[in-house]
C-alpha cells in the first residue's frame, strides 16, 4: 500500500475525530467554532487531478456533515475550498516550482507563504458557511464579523497543528 495514501488515510481519521469529538462541541465564546478538519484539505498534494481534489472535498465536507448534521453546509463549503486553492496556490507562488506529490505546508511555503494561503482558503470556507448557515444578508456585518473571528482563530490552530507536525528543512 502506497505510504502517501496511509499517511493521508490517517492525518484524514485524526483531524475528523478531531473535530467532531472536540471541536465541533466546543463553541469558545459562545460564538467561535474552529476546523482543524480543513488541514487536510490544505495540505493535499499540489499535483492531484482536479476532479479528485473535488471529490476529495465534498466527502470530507460530507462526512462533517454527517457528524455535525449540517445539511450539507460543510460539504459545499469545503468543495468551494478545494475549487479555489489552485487558483490560490497560483496567485502567491506563481513563481514556486513544486515535485510531482509535493505538499504545500509551512515546509515548502515557509511559514508566511503557508499563513497566507491557509488563512485566504479558510476564508473563502467560512463566508461560505456562515452565509449559507444565516441564509440571508439581513444580518451581514454580524455574520461577516463571525466569518472573520472564526477565520483568525481557525487559522492559529492550523498553523500550530501545521508547525508541531510539518517536517523540518534539511539545512545543508
Amino acid at each position: 500500500m502506497n505510504s502517501r495514501l496511509v499517511k493521508n488515510s490517517i492525518r484524514f481519521i485524526l483531524l475528523v475525530l478531531l473535530q467532531v469529538l472536540l471541536f465541533s462541541n466546543m463553541h469558545l465564546w459562545g460564538y467561535v467554532t474552529l476546523y482543524p478538519y480543513l488541514l487536510f484539505l490544505l495540505l493535499l498534494r499540489y499535483d492531484i487531478n482536479k476532479t479528485n481534489l473535488l471529490l476529495i472535498g465534498f466527502f470530507t465536507g460530507l462526512t462533517i456533515d454527517f457528524f455535525q448534521n449540517t445539511m450539507g453546509m460543510q460539504a459545499a463549503a469545503s468543495t468551494l475550498l478545494v475549487f479555489a486553492r489552485p487558483a490560490v496556490l497560483n496567485f502567491y507562488f506563481k513563481k514556486m516550482e513544486f515535485a510531482p506529490r509535493e505538499e504545500p505546508g509551512i515546509s515548502k511555503l515557509g511559514f508566511t507563504g503557508f499563513l497566507k494561503y491557509a488563512t485566504t482558503l479558510v476564508f473563502i470556507h467560512n463566508l461560505l458557511l456562515f452565509f449559507l448557515e444565516a441564509f440571508s444578508f439581513h444580518n451581514f456585518f454580524a455574520t461577516l464579523e463571525r466569518v472573520l473571528i472564526n477565520t483568525v482563530s481557525t487559522v492559529i490552530l492550523i498553523m500550530i497543528l501545521e508547525m508541531l507536525f510539518s517536517k523540518k528543512k534539511k539545512s545543508l
